[in-house]
């Protein structure tokens, strides 16, 4: 039986390929607005989004075209979201900051700095009145635990013993700001025994390691134990945006990190293992560009909204 590491490693490169492929998009005035890229961190949503049922919900921040891939969401249909087309998951109205799905159990990403926390407390809430069973992931990065949102939210979920695995993407930039001169713990895990929860800190740039803690998390709470905060270290390969030129951090421990890269950590490890020879990996390579060629194509074949349906689904104006 193949690894279910193999799986996986596809996923993640699927997910970085989409997100070089959007780079690339953007600077080619194909992709409007704004857009914030995951090259680097994809170990943490496919992990996570392993350790948990698929009718588990997921809600992420603005930094989730990862989350919503591994959340089952489809390359195709979430490109024609970037891009504004009818065919997109929100017919092209999210775009990158606000896509949902609600069939995947993908709450959506989130333009607002920790604004995606309160959603998905409150949908662990429901989960518990509604006795569905479900557990609620929560992603949402290091800036975000400065927020009010994420205090309260944290005291809400633990008073109520809510089902809800907090995750927070430590990338060690809040924007342009270090971690380090925004708080003054030195693990973001320590919050959590301020509201009597478990707290703990993982390597986020390993994709076995961040799907056991979430596991373990999970089951916990889905069990009535009630949330966890899990705190995963990884780094983002790009800025914070298209427009941050990364001025505040050095090219060297750029470089120490690039070598602590996820998907070359997976590859290592199953070659070394002998179940990912050299053939192997160029064949899953040229798969995932395939699948990465047919959803632009997709994506651009889609018609854009048309104006007339602009206010469709909107319920507040």
């Amino acid at each position: 039986m193949p690894s279910e590491e193999l799986a996986h490693l596809r996923l993640m490169k699927l997910i970085r390929a989409f997100e070089e492929r959007v780079d690339r998009l953007f600077v080619e005035a194909r992709i409007h607005g704004t857009t914030h890229l995951c090259v680097g961190q994809e170990a943490i949503p496919v992990g996570a989004c392993a350790a948990v049922r698929p009718s588990d919900l997921a809600g992420g921040s603005h930094r989730s075209h990862g989350l919503a891939l591994a959340k089952g969401l489809r390359a195709d249909r979430l490109m024609a979201e970037l891009l504004g087309r009818r065919d997109g998951y929100c017919l092209g109205k999210g775009g990158t900051q606000h896509v949902a799905s609600l069939e995947h159990g993908f709450l959506g990403t989130n333009g607002i700095t920790g604004g995606g926390i309160p959603i998905a407390t409150g949908a662990a809430l429901t989960a518990k009145l509604r006795r569905t069973g479900q557990v609620v992931l929560s992603f949402f990065g290091d800036g975000a635990t400065n927020q009010g949102t994420f205090h309260e939210s944290l005291n809400m979920a633990a008073i109520w013993r809510l089902p809800i695995v907090y995750v927070c993407e430590n990338n060690l930039y809040a924007m342009s700001t270090p971690i380090r001169e925004a708080t003054a713990v030195e693990r973001l895990s320590v919050r959590a025994a301020a509201y009597g929860m478990p707290g703990e800190t993982h390597d986020g740039n390993d994709v076995l390691e961040v799907r056991a803690a979430v596991a373990r998390a999970a089951e916990r709470a889905r069990s009535g134990g009630g949330p966890t905060l899990l705190e995963f270290t990884t780094y983002r390969h790009h800025g914070h945006s298209k427009s941050d030129e990364r001025e505040y951090r050095s090219r060297e421990e750029e470089k120490c990190w690039l070598d602590l890269d996820p998907i070359l950590r997976s590859e290592r490890r199953l070659a070394g293992a002998g179940e990912l020879p050299p053939e192997a990996l160029k064949a899953m390579n040229a798969d995932v560009a395939a699948e990465i060629e047919a959803a632009v194509a997709f994506a651009e074949a889609s018609p854009p909204l048309e104006p007339s349906l602009a206010a469709e689904g909107v319920y507040a104006e």
